[in-house]
């Protein structure tokens, strides 16, 4: 491109007719800041929505640094599986993403209902663990939410697991989120009873060229005598790749058949959260997460099996939430 000289300007600026010519080139304009926040708003939804889909799931820990005098790290651990994750809602500042597990056992294919992670654009509030058994919505900063996303993850019955906030960071042409967060045991500690009952843990999610990796760097603490004390270090990753060589419409057909009892059940732990007062205290235990997992999860394999309708279901669901969170008549 052959860029005109001062005086080909002014000649052409004369020929047009131009009383006084331009002999510069305008800089171009950069763009205005509230476009430039639009822009990284959607570059943002983008990325979140970027982690649905079919995916082969590996999932990776290793406890790596004792802290407590004569603790022996557990061995490594390892698991995988199949696992959808589909958007059930998006407002445009608020997207919902639902995991489903899909396994095969003998020639049966079973579904397991799996975690579900909300994430809300400059949240005023986030829920946050707050000790066993107990979460609290904390208010969050202005300073900490301009331009952040919170992401709260729900465990397989839909009660609170743990939240956090953290703003995507795009730095070398990698997508990712980040938060520290406290955050109850998971099953594969929780099921051995160990000499911790909370992590205190960095969550990152990382968009990859094949999928996307949850990392998790996990100090596993305990209530000492004078006070929170770290027991060992964990490192964790799961690895989401793209894959859908399985029975993808089996989870499909799962979400299908028990998605309006499952709004329900979301609705009603929300409406628990605010009866609270922004409070919530559910009894845990090690094998389901909450007390009343397991019956939740009952009723929606009832509902896809034609045992039970969706709307008796529902009023089975309500009483057991209401029952376990202080709200039965």
């Amino acid at each position: 491109m052959t860029i005109p000289t001062t005086a080909a300007v002014l000649a052409a600026a004369l020929m047009a007719g131009l009383s006084a010519p331009a002999l510069a080139q305008e800089a171009p304009m950069s763009p205005r800041p509230e476009a430039a926040a639009q822009a990284r708003f959607e570059q943002d939804r983008q990325s979140i929505l970027a982690m649905a889909g079919d995916y082969r799931v590996r999932f990776e820990f290793d406890e790596t640094t004792p802290f407590l005098e004569g603790y022996e790290p557990r061995e490594p651990t390892r698991s995988g599986g199949h696992e959808i994750v589909r958007v059930i809602a998006d407002t445009g500042t608020f997207i919902s993403l639902q995991h489903t597990l899909v396994a095969e056992h003998g020639g049966e294919v079973m579904i397991i209902k799996h975690w579900r992670q909300d994430w809300t654009y400059q949240p005023e509030t986030v829920l946050t663990y707050t000790g066993p058994d107990s979460w609290a919505l904390a208010p969050v900063a202005e300073a900490d939410r301009t331009g952040a996303w919170s992401q709260t993850v729900w465990q397989t019955d839909d009660s609170p697991r743990y939240g956090g906030v953290g703003r995507w960071d795009y730095s070398n042409g990698v997508a990712s989120w980040e938060a520290r967060t406290w955050r109850p045991l998971a099953r594969r500690d929780a099921t051995r009873s160990p000499p911790y009952d909370r992590y205190d843990a960095m969550n990152r999610h990382v968009l990859t060229p094949t999928g996307w990796v949850h990392e998790q760097d996990n100090f596993k603490v305990r209530q000492g005598d004078n006070g929170l004390e770290t027991v060992v270090h964990e490192f964790g990753v799961n690895t989401y790749t793209r894959f859908d060589d399985y029975n993808v419409a089996a989870g499909d057909a799962y979400w299908t058949a028990t998605a309006d009892y499952w709004a329900v059940v979301r609705r009603r732990w929300d409406e628990a959260i605010i009866a609270g007062a922004g409070t919530l205290h559910v009894d845990e235990e090690a094998e389901w997460g909450s007390e009343v997992s397991e019956a939740l999860m009952t009723l929606a394999d009832r509902i896809q099996s034609g045992e039970i309708a969706t709307d008796i279901a529902i009023d089975e669901a309500t009483r057991i939430i209401a029952e376990e969170t202080g709200q039965g008549g």
